[in-house]
């Protein structure tokens, strides 16, 4: 029994992961800039927080996208809670899904999904085929499960444990919660209860604290998401948690009357635990939405303190000064600045990945490419725009300069990326670099990141005699790049350093002269020799 139910729950999660993946592919690599930019009202918020999670299949999966994007200062705090008011309303679907009795269709979805996965030739076909073998593999999961389950029936400890979740709820609203955070999947405690209520184990009283527990539960991933953030993130899974909290002393205040309304729904069990799930969490953002302002406003008073606000989108690039080019372009050239810090910042914190293992920054500096890559966009539509005005040659000019920066600094924040991914790949897969090795990287970063500061520098004074000195700098960077390859390629012949090793060290290597090779081209707008 215990086999059979520990195999289901492999294959339900299986699927569930398999279904968000393909849908995903499906909907394109859009999701997180979705979330960003359809977040503008509270309502606009809830309808794209269902959305997202409708396509990835994971509540627990939107919430710690979301918390991200706060800690990255892609989103306030009044987006994130809309959307995870959403979110909450989007991971009932599954439960809906696995509600209906598919039995039929478990083997011919396997099948088509299976073929289209295989042969189809395009990628749609491919993605579209893993999504419907991932909806079949779920109602096998759901049905190993329940078969599993069936010799329950007649277990006197198991029967005494439901009625005493129907006659205390709290009991069963922490067995669940707390089953849910172990998992961190309340789709997958929701088809625990369903399966149990196809097999007539659970009547609708037992299951409520049971799908209760689960809102609960879920919040735990959001909170292990926040540790080591910064306050606003915090305060976003914290509203995850309080929302969740407080919708389900309602419904134990409420309980006879939720039961009641549950009952009207429909008149099988199994459908009316699915209704239950999404009833609760549509009830608790309808009640929420018309004091929506307050609770974040309590959540600020909750978790206390004070962090610098982090401009979502430009703040410099004012359209009405467009018609008075100098004011335009110095706007244009501020808003550069504050955008070459971002990118400086990026390499320096995809450094700590590399040197001290530090995986806990790399979906802070992923959001932060986000914004680098948004503010290049948005500086070039503007400047794009002013062109459309008369200007003088040396104004054409300055326009044409901080075009070319722009673009510079969105490559400096590719390459921070790039030694992001490098890192990650050394760290998941074992790979040792000697402490020599580490040491002289981290030199030759220090002396990239001074030469990148003294380029700000200059474009912040438009200093000539700074971006000069950066541009002299460029031969030793280059020079003391080629030794420290020769050095880390002798090591790898010494055998000090494994071959593999060798070539991702090389390559974080390589990332940092052409981050040394964009700051000489900064330096080199102010020079005027772009």
């Amino acid at each position: 029994m215990f086999a059979g139910l520990f195999g289901g729950l492999g294959l339900f999660l299986y699927s569930i992961q398999m279904m968000a993946s393909g849908m995903q592919k499906v909907a394109g690599d859009n999701l997180r800039r979705i979330l960003g930019i359809l977040t503008g009202t509270p309502l606009a918020g809830v309808l794209t927080g269902i959305a997202v999670t409708v396509m990835v299949q994971s509540s627990s999966t939107t919430t710690v996208m979301l918390v991200g994007f706060v800690n990255a200062g892609l989103m306030s705090l009044s987006q994130a809670f809309s959307a995870i008011m959403g979110a909450n309303i989007g991971t009932t679907v599954t439960a809906q899904i696995v509600s209906f009795n598919f039995g039929l269709l478990i083997f011919p979805s396997i099948g088509i999904g299976g073929l289209l996965n295989f042969f189809g030739r395009r990628r749609l076909y491919r993605y579209l085929g893993q999504t419907i073998l991932g909806l079949g593999l779920l109602f096998l999961g759901m049905q190993i499960m329940s078969e599993a389950m069936f010799p329950l029936r007649d277990n006197a400890v198991f029967l005494n444990l439901l009625v005493k979740f129907g006659k205390k709820p709290l009991l069963g609203i922490l067995f669940a919660a707390l089953f849910t955070a172990l998992i961190q999947s309340s789709s997958a405690m929701t088809g625990i209860v369903v399966a149990l209520t196809l097999q007539n184990l659970l009547n609708l009283e037992s299951a409520l604290p049971l799908i209760l527990g689960t809102n609960v539960g879920t919040c735990i991933t959001a909170v292990l998401a926040s540790l080591g953030t910064s306050l606003s993130a915090r305060r976003a899974a914290f509203s995850h948690v309080i929302f969740n909290i407080l919708g389900v002393v309602l419904a134990l205040v409420l309980f006879k009357p939720f039961t009641t309304l549950v009952l009207l729904t429909s008149s099988s069990v199994v459908r009316q635990v699915a209704n239950a799930h999404t009833l609760f969490n549509v009830l608790n953002t309808v009640i929420m939405f018309p004091f929506f302002k307050y609770f974040v406003s309590f959540v600020q008073w909750a978790v206390p303190g004070e962090e610098p606000a982090i401009d979502l989108g430009p703040k410099y690039l004012d359209r009405r000064m467009l018609k008075t080019p100098p004011v335009a372009i110095e706007a244009s050239r501020m808003e550069l600045i504050r955008m070459a810090n971002m990118a400086r910042e990026m390499v320096k914190e995809a450094m700590d990945v590399f040197y001290n293992s530090n995986l806990k920054k790399i979906p802070q500096i992923l959001q932060m490419e986000e914004l680098v890559d948004g503010l290049e966009k948005e500086i070039n539509v503007y400047l794009r725009e002013l062109s459309q005005h008369s200007l003088n040659h040396q104004q054409s000019k300055n326009v044409s300069g901080v075009m070319s920066a722009a673009n510079d600094l969105e490559r400096i924040g590719d390459h921070a990326c790039n030694i992001v991914y490098l890192s990650e790949m050394m760290i998941e897969d074992k790979l040792p670099v000697t402490p020599k090795a580490k040491e002289e990287i981290f030199s030759f970063f220090v002396e990239v990141d001074s030469m990148l500061g003294e380029a700000i520098i200059a474009l912040m004074g438009e200093s000539n005699r700074v971006a000069q000195a950066v541009i002299k700098r460029d031969s030793i960077v280059d020079e003391r790049e080629r030794v420290l390859r020769k050095n880390h390629i002798d090591r790898v012949n010494r055998r000090e350093c494994l071959p593999q090793a060798g070539v991702v060290y090389l390559d974080i290597l390589s990332n940092l002269e052409r981050v040394g090779d964009h700051a000489v081209n900064l330096a080199q707008m102010i020079t005027g020799e772009f």
